[in-house]
């Protein structure tokens, strides 16, 4: 007996219909950075080495590097890159590091929703708490003036309710599944929910955590990730997300590969590139109906 989700059927993308991002282009790409808090002595993280024992000084403080320095640091970068990203926001960043989330408004990043901290897998929550998880961190980022349209689960962890209480909550998108190059809708109960492409690959948590790869061969995965889906989009759209994290590219040692990519390719201007945010492919892909 199989067991399927039931949340989209197969779908070859050679076989879908062709169209194109706004101004004709054809590769959308997005950097989607996450901005993620911890919890000290006990919770999930990352860990740079294994734990030996808690309070894990080590590895808290390690990622708690990334909303102190690293992200500022990012930030630099984009400012000088005239790159928006989508802030990938743990709601207790607004408690946990005042004026960080703040910043990311202000430069005109957009505001998605991380849960609440990185400390809890949300896959494990009973339906009424997730439901109610969902809803608080909606309104502790609408603080900051925007709703948030888009989630990405901490630790992309999902219970077999969540993309019904995300959609029942208003969201128009949800990052968890990288099964695809394009936007594809998922089944819920309460209407669609557009998936969009968010990349485990480039990702520089499981390149350079897990992989034990560096800043020079992750910089070199985006180069030829571009180089392939370049390639490929005259005869499909295709999206890139790049995700990042400030405690992992954050750290100054892998800041300059990451801004000799990205400054190879905007100063490139290749005409079929978008540069946008993960919420911007949404609104597209809904107004036109392009989603399979």
């Amino acid at each position: 007996m199989s067991h399927s989700h039931d949340r989209y059927p197969y779908s070859a993308i050679v076989d879908r219909p062709a169209y194109d991002w706004p101004g004709g282009r054809r590769l959308a790409i997005y950097l989607g950075i996450n901005h993620e808090v911890f919890d000290f002595g006990c919770g999930l993280g990352p860990q740079l080495a294994p734990s030996q024992t808690e309070p894990d000084v080590m590895n808290y403080a390690w990622r708690d590097y990334g909303n102190r320095v690293g992200a500022w640091r990012l930030i630099d970068l984009f400012d000088r890159l005239t790159l928006r990203t989508t802030a990938l926001l743990n709601a207790d960043v607004l408690d946990r590091c005042p004026g960080l989330a703040e910043a990311c408004r202000d430069r005109g990043d957009e505001i998605a929703a991380h849960g609440g901290s990185n400390a809890k897998a949300q896959g494990n929550m009973f339906r009424p708490g997730e439901d109610r998880m969902i809803a608080d961190v909606t309104e502790r980022l609408a603080s900051l003036g925007v709703r948030p349209t888009g989630w990405l689960g901490p630790w992309i962890s999902e219970s077999r309710h969540t993309p019904d209480l995300l959609a029942k909550a208003g969201y128009r998108y949800v990052l968890d599944w990288a099964h695809d190059d394009q936007p594809t809708r998922l089944s819920t109960a309460h209407g669609g929910l557009l998936s969009i492409p968010y990349s485990q690959e480039i990702n520089d948590l499981p390149a350079i955590v897990a992989r034990h790869q560096e800043a020079e061969t992750f910089a070199g995965m985006i180069r030829d990730a571009v180089g392939q889906l370049l390639s490929e989009c005259e005869r499909r759209p295709l999206v890139l997300g790049i995700a990042l994290h400030p405690f992992i590219m954050g750290q100054a040692h892998r800041v300059p590969a990451l801004a000799r990519v990205l400054t190879e390719l905007r100063e490139a201007d290749d005409p079929r590139i978008w540069w946008t945010t993960a919420g911007e492919i949404a609104v597209h892909v809904e107004a036109n109906e392009l989603a399979a």
